[in-house]
């Protein structure tokens, strides 16, 4: 039977790896990496000369089974930060677990937690969103479950896409809602900004988007209070100077909890 140990690996700073992940690694029987490629890199530069296998979303299902079979110890790495949070070690974890074998989670890196406490924002309460759903209903039922909480919430973006997300937020919460961003944590180039949703939509507007990013947004004072027109029609001019429009502004709205008509009116007029 396997013994499957997840090791945390730095974010960004190498500096932040522990003594106890580095001896894990070194002693493990098998060590198992998400991109073999990216941990080749840190393993070398531990002077750890171990061989990787992949084990990635693609192949955790054909290879896992087989390596949580062999005796000894099974060391898994991610791409960074701790392993089960928004990866393929999740995944790993259950089929580990469902088999019977012995799982230890090592403590270490991760994202959220320093964003989390950087915002400013309140610490006492909060929900981890990960990655939203890129699209469809799936997408605003979270917006919208976000914008009723009375919790902070914490999500992970792609540069590619936190705009999106930070003005999909300020439609749904509105735009004076308290957030925060960060990005590039524990790197040279680490920033958090703080303000309101619109604001911060502003900011992300005028500059480049490099690097992974965290989002945090404050939990709302009243939960049950609904957006009125006039904030609706204030935060559709918003979202359309910002590139927003047709089907999109439409959609944004709706999470917001505009009516059909109202979204398709204010698409039309703003």
């Amino acid at each position: 039977m396997a013994r499957l140990v997840l090791v945390p690996t730095p974010i960004g700073n190498l500096g932040d790896i522990t003594r106890r992940a580095v001896q894990v690694l070194e002693q493990a029987d098998v060590v198992a990496a998400e991109d073999t490629r990216h941990s080749r890199r840190l393993l070398d530069s531990l002077g750890i000369g171990r061989q990787l296998v992949r084990l990635d979303a693609h192949t955790i299902e054909s290879r896992a089974p087989a390596l949580l079979e062999q005796p000894g110890t099974l060391a898994f790495i991610t791409d960074a930060g701790t392993p089960g949070i928004s990866d393929p070690g999740a995944e790993l974890l259950r089929l580990a677990v469902a088999a019977g074998h012995e799982v230890e989670v090592l403590p270490g890196a991760t994202a959220f937690v320093p964003a989390l406490i950087l915002s400013g924002l309140d610490s006492a309460r909060f929900t981890f969103e990960g990655f939203l759903p890129r699209k469809g209903s799936a997408r605003s039922s979270r917006l919208q479950r976000i914008a009723a909480s009375s919790a902070t919430s914490i999500i992970y973006e792609a540069p590619r896409r936190v705009l999106t997300t930070v003005a999909d937020l300020a439609a749904v919460c509105g735009a004076e809602r308290r957030a925060a961003v960060s990005r590039e944590l524990t790197k040279k180039f680490e920033e958090t900004v703080r303000g309101t949703l619109g604001e911060l939509l502003e900011r992300l507007n005028e500059t480049e988007a490099r690097g992974e990013y965290v989002i945090t947004v404050a939990g709302s004072d009243s939960p049950a209070e609904q957006t009125g027109s006039a904030d609706l029609q204030q935060l559709a001019s918003l979202l359309l100077e910002h590139g927003l429009k047709g089907r999109e502004l439409r959609e944004a709205l709706l999470a917001a909890g505009a009516s059909r008509n109202l979204a398709y009116e204010l698409s039309l007029t703003v």
